[in-house]
């Protein structure tokens, strides 16, 4: 059967790609897209976090939520909506209350984050396994997929990059919550306890405003300013999970309507393929079922492959970008 033009076009620009393949040791040439080719089970195939970020992660979420509805609805209690969910809290005073519990249960969560990611990275680091590209640490490489994936997004390169375990967007948006967290907790323990904060900071500070000593000083100005920071904060947070957050996560293509990693702490096989390449590469190199899938995947469908690909370019994988994985036994982490 002969090839149209059209496709004839597309296998040049794909063969021109250096990148297309990936060699692994003992599986096989892959080829960026293969993820359109795999199976995977909606609950996840592959490990991405551990029960104690699952934990962490459901404290935080369902805490802001709470945070969300009884702070917002507190702050603008002219506003015609505000007196309903005020009422489902049962009245100003609870609510007040459990505005206040659940940031105690925030602040305690993002304690054990701390505590969490320290103790894990120093055993890691330990048994000679901590790898800084597997963590939340900004990178060049973040930068150059970022463009990358602009020209992805508009038709300008054939795929998206190959990215680490947490992309481009995913740390800017841990820093966003680290940010976040911070202002709130800061702002909302000023307001909560007035009296120790006006203690905490010197005199000097009156230096930032002349005119302090005569309406309160700069106590009176903090207090100001935490409680516009704090709700600015809240509903800027509130935005960005609506709108970044849980559109990135659970209604793109191929998310909707529910991806079940927060929950069981596994990525679907093509996500970590998509969009987490160079972790799907290490996975091959821990996993060695996952070894055995993909390399019987490569042999299934090496016909489809080779009617997209010009003879010449599957005949040699491309050297740039190639990875040589070996078995973990003679392989560190």
């Amino acid at each position: 059967m002969s090839i149209s033009s059209d496709t004839a076009a597309a296998g040049e620009e794909i063969a021109a790609t250096d990148d297309y393949f990936t060699h692994v040791e003992g599986v096989g040439d892959i080829p960026r897209d293969i993820y359109k080719y795999v199976k995977s089970d909606p609950s996840g195939d592959l490990p991405r976090y551990s029960m104690h970020i699952v934990i962490q992660h459901f404290l935080v979420s369902t805490t802001f939520l709470v945070l969300a509805a009884t702070g917002l609805a507190l702050h603008f209690a002219d506003v015609f909506w505000a007196p309903y969910l005020i009422a489902l809290f049962g009245g100003a005073d609870t609510a007040r209350f459990i505005h206040r519990i659940a940031a105690y249960i925030m602040i305690f969560t993002s304690v054990y984050h701390i505590v969490t990611i320290t103790a894990g990275s120093i055993q890691k680091i330990l048994k000679n396994e901590f790898d800084y590209k597997r963590t939340q640490i900004p990178t060049p490489k973040d930068l150059f997929d970022l463009i990358h994936d602009v020209k992805y997004f508009l038709g300008i390169e054939p795929f998206r990059p190959k990215m680490e375990k947490f992309s481009y967007k995913q740390k800017l948006h841990y820093l966003a919550i680290i940010w976040g967290t911070i202002v709130l907790s800061v702002a909302g323990m000023a307001l909560l306890f007035p009296d120790i904060i006006a203690k905490i900071f010197p005199e000097v500070m009156f230096k930032l405003r002349p005119q302090a000593p005569a309406n309160g000083g700069f106590p009176a100005l903090f207090q100001d300013l935490a409680r516009l920071m704090h709700a600015d904060e809240a509903v800027m947070a509130l935005i960005v999970l609506a709108f970044w957050h849980l559109a990135n996560v659970h209604i793109v293509p191929g998310r909707f309507p529910f991806q079940w990693t927060f929950l069981t702490g596994r990525i679907t096989r093509e996500h970590q393929i998509e969009e987490h390449f160079l972790e799907y590469i290490r996975n091959l190199e821990e996993m060695p079922e996952e070894r055995e899938y993909m390399g019987n995947l490569l042999k299934e469908k090496q016909s489809e492959i080779s009617q997209k690909m010009p003879v010449s370019s599957l005949q040699k994988p491309a050297e740039k970008g190639a990875v040589d994985v070996s078995t973990p036994e003679t392989q560190e982490n």
